[in-house]
């Protein structure tokens, strides 16, 4: 659980971006900046990293991130931010993509929980006695 100035969150994401045209370009000196970068990032946005991954044309990520920053927003921030960083430093990206976006242009996200919609169901059908209404009035 994390918590901001009004607020009590647990909200995870995994999300997975790949490359444009699935090159393999990040390993050995890239992918350490990668990942600094993702960390500078990350934290300067309030996102904690739990755990990460990056491969050679892709990167997996399982983040928690703060109710006030949509998934849209997270990635295209994280994305840009470290396409335009890597390009900037290392010839052999700005050569292969010509100064274009580093990465493909969508993504996947999931969001994790360990609480069933299941549970969530009767936990609200549990708040009265009323029988038969889907979405109920208490009190």
């Amino acid at each position: 659980m994390r918590k901001g100035s009004h607020t009590q969150y647990s909200i995870e994401y995994h999300i997975v971006w790949t490359t444009k045209y699935r090159y393999k370009v990040i390993e050995g000196r890239i992918a350490k900046r990668l990942r600094e970068i993702l960390r500078q990032s990350c934290n300067k946005r309030g996102i904690t990293i739990i755990r990460g991954s990056i491969g050679k044309e892709h990167i997996h990520m399982l983040v928690s991130c703060p109710p006030n920053i949509s998934v849209s927003e997270m990635m295209k921030y994280l994305k840009g931010r470290s396409s335009k960083k890597l390009q900037g430093e290392y010839k052999i990206l700005r050569k292969r993509y010509w100064g274009q976006h580093l990465w493909s242009p969508g993504y996947f996200c999931r969001s994790v929980g360990n609480v069933t919609k299941e549970i969530i169901k009767e936990y609200i059908e549990n708040q009265t006695e009323e029988e038969n209404d889907i979405f109920k009035i208490t009190g």
